[in-house]
């Protein structure tokens, strides 16, 4: 095999096993809260543990790769995703387990940007659309299938096999790792470790604030502080960026239109989307009295789709641009939500929500596999590091802002009481959701189409300091 097609196998592998590890273990709470008679507050931490070091750390796993190679990082980051995969399967108490949650975020932090931007570096930019739109049905596969693993394993097998399957993986993606990939570094001399602490910190209170509000009140003297400091740490991110000379997140970044609308539209497709997601999953174990199991497989028509979509959407990308698929994607997820917020009662049938969860998952592939394409191309080849971790930051602080406050609609409006008071504060949630993804969608139209190709071209170029040749790959 080629030296390209190692590469993606390589990060796919790795990727597979992050996305995974977002979805895998709610299923299967119940049985781990039996098991470790676990209260409500430790079942909370042990999904947001990763989710939130995952978020906290994306930006600092890419900063990493840069100055210290990202091949190097590369495997770094798959070694400690393995010792947290092992240390979780060996957890023997609920504080075992959520720090092992820890680790694997982190991990996970360290992986998945690098493996965007080492699988971009590895083709030609005549093929990265294509390459990058497998890599996201990639990591749609792996979300479609979450739900059904953790179920699948909390009712056949032990918990503890939904950790133990990264294991092998691991094990596997890192000696294949070291001897097939290339070594690469970004342009910075030295580490930006005031950055790194303040977006590090920032990040971590304001998600913290977001996760915990629902719990413990949106005007309580802890989240109010904890987001009150969260945004004047990342005033300051913003301020030491703009004054240092390496800055990890360089903000003339910012200027072009294309990075700066597709994190927008990154941000607001996670809210609504995976907010929507977030409260859909338990309608059918609450509402409708289905297993773990059985509500993963009816999610398949939406979680399934990207997996087909996404690579498709990254050959069509080539020929159509990226504005028309991405404006499509969003305005196809606001429409599937909206349909669903007027189709659900407690005692919907489940074929009549069929079509709107497969045009709803069929959005989610039309984005997946452009927006990657676009924020690579939007940069210079050596920054995409930093872009990547930037998007997938914002991504993610998207879905759990969109959870948080989606979550707080439901509390406002419904309860889990009864079927019935559960539907009242599903749906104006998912309404909500829909408006947030129609925002998005017109987000998406502020992307340069091919007749401003020239125009972006020509700023990264003004922009590129001495010695850099090539500039970045237009828009598209």
């Amino acid at each position: 095999m080629t030296r390209t097609v190692w590469t993606f196998l390589i990060t796919a592998m790795a990727v597979f096993m992050a996305a995974l590890d977002n979805l895998v273990v709610t299923t299967a709470l119940p049985v781990i809260r039996a098991d470790f008679n676990a209260t409500l507050s430790e079942l909370e931490w042990m999904v947001n543990a990763y989710t939130l070091t995952f978020a906290v750390l994306l930006l600092t796993g890419a900063a990493l790769g840069d100055r210290f190679g990202r091949k190097r990082m590369f495997i770094i980051g798959l070694a400690l995703f393995t010792v947290g995969s092992t240390a979780a399967a060996l957890s023997s108490t609920s504080s075992e387990l959520i720090m092992a949650r820890a680790l694997q975020g982190i991990g996970g932090a360290i992986v998945t940007p690098l493996s965007l931007t080492i699988l971009s570096a590895s083709v030609s930019l005549e093929r990265r659309a294509v390459a990058l739109g497998a890599w996201g049905g990639i990591a749609g596969l792996a979300i479609a299938i979450g739900p059904l693993v953790g179920g699948a394993i909390a009712e056949g097998l032990a918990w503890q096999w939904i950790f133990w399957v990264n294991v092998p993986i691991g094990l596997i993606a890192m000696p294949l790792a070291f001897l097939r990939l290339e070594e690469t570094y970004g342009p910075s001399s030295r580490l930006d470790l005031p950055g790194l602490g303040l977006v590090s910190a920032g990040l971590l209170a304001i998600v913290w604030g977001l996760v915990k509000g629902n719990e413990l009140g949106w005007t309580d003297p802890q989240i109010v502080g904890s987001l009150g400091i969260g945004m004047l740490l990342m005033v300051g991110f913003v301020a030491w960026e703009a004054r240092t000379r390496e800055p990890m997140l360089p903000l003339r970044l910012f200027r072009s239109r294309a990075f700066t609308s597709a994190n927008v539209v990154s941000m607001l497709m996670t809210f609504g989307m995976f907010g929507s997601i977030f409260l859909l999953a338990q309608f059918f174990q609450v509402v409708q009295g289905y297993s773990p199991l059985q509500a993963g497989l009816r999610t398949l028509p939406w979680t399934f789709m990207p997996v087909v979509v996404a690579p498709l959407a990254g050959f069509i990308s080539t020929r159509t641009g990226t504005r028309p698929l991405l404006v499509l994607g969003m305005v196809l997820q606001a429409l599937a939500l909206g349909w669903l917020a007027l189709l659900v009662t407690p005692t919907v049938e489940y074929l009549s929500l069929v079509p709107a969860f497969i045009v709803a998952g069929t959005g989610m592939g039309l984005f997946f596999a452009p927006i990657a394409n676009v924020v690579l191309s939007a940069v210079r080849p050596e920054e995409e590091g930093k872009a990547s971790g930037a998007n997938n930051a914002i991504r993610e602080l998207g879905g759990v802002f969109g959870v948080a406050v989606l979550a707080a609609v439901f509390t406002a409006n419904g309860s889990y009481g009864s079927p019935t008071a559960y539907v009242e504060g599903l749906i104006p949630a998912m309404q909500l959701g829909a408006v947030i993804v129609a925002f998005g969608a017109i987000a998406a139209m502020a992307l340069p189409g091919r007749s401003d190709s020239t125009d972006e071209a020509d700023l990264g170029r003004a922009e590129s300091p001495v010695g850099v040749v090539d500039a970045p790959l237009a828009t598209a």
